[in-house]
């Protein structure tokens, strides 16, 4: 279970969150809307330890994040997969999904490569390119992929189908919607729930760093 509670965060002394609170159970999928600048992504970064708390409490399951350092938070099961992917461009697609492995000194990195690889068959071909060599919707493939390779228990989403393809975007639900069947807790960063509408059991808006929770 995720938990947050009067998250407040700032960034070059602006306040971006103001008092955000949530509490995410185990094995669901929520969505995260408001328009760009809204604080979404902040938050995402927040969690994943990238952006520093002025104060407020986080916790997933049972474990303090804001005592735990970055590089140990992988360690707990949780992904991100960026807006901007992120993907290193001097390495294959297969050496960017490991590298979190790589990172974290995980020997079960092959393993859960062949995971990712079962669930999303397309990395396979994928995997001698470099990633200048994929389009925007391919990159973000592989992004969810990277993010699964330490995300086994929590996954991070922020606008995983903005500027994809339709074809591609309903490839991405296909993947998601099996992660959901298999128990994964996810969280949609997104200005609309267009994608993952009928995939989320809560949705949280955000508007000016301030978060409300919407009754489905």
């Amino acid at each position: 279970m995720l938990e947050v509670s009067n998250l407040n965060v700032s960034i070059q002394s602006t306040s971006i969150l103001r008092d955000v609170s949530l509490t995410i159970e185990d094995h669901t999928m929520v969505g995260l809307v408001g328009r760009n600048g809204a604080g979404k992504t902040t938050l995402m970064k927040s969690i994943m330890g990238l952006l520093k708390a002025e104060s407020g409490r986080m916790s997933f399951n049972g474990t303090n994040l804001l005592d735990t350092p970055v590089h140990e938070r992988i360690h707990l099961g949780i992904g991100y997969m960026p807006e901007d992917r992120r993907l290193i461009p001097d390495l294959t697609v297969k050496e960017n999904l490991l590298l979190p492995a790589w990172a974290g000194n995980n020997s079960q990195g092959e393993a859960r490569l062949d995971y990712i690889f079962k669930l999303i068959p397309e990395l396979v071909e994928f995997g001698p390119r470099r990633g200048t060599q994929l389009s925007g919707g391919q990159q973000k493939m592989v992004a969810l992929g990277r993010a699964l390779m330490t995300g086994t228990k929590l996954l991070l989403l922020d606008e995983p189908f903005e500027g994809v393809a339709p074809a591609l975007a309903q490839r991405l639900v296909e993947v998601i919607s099996k992660l959901k069947s298999e128990g994964m807790t996810v969280i949609f960063s997104e200005s609309d729930l267009q994608h993952s509408v009928h995939m989320v059991q809560k949705i949280f808006t955000m508007d000016r760093g301030e978060l409300r929770e919407k009754i489905l």
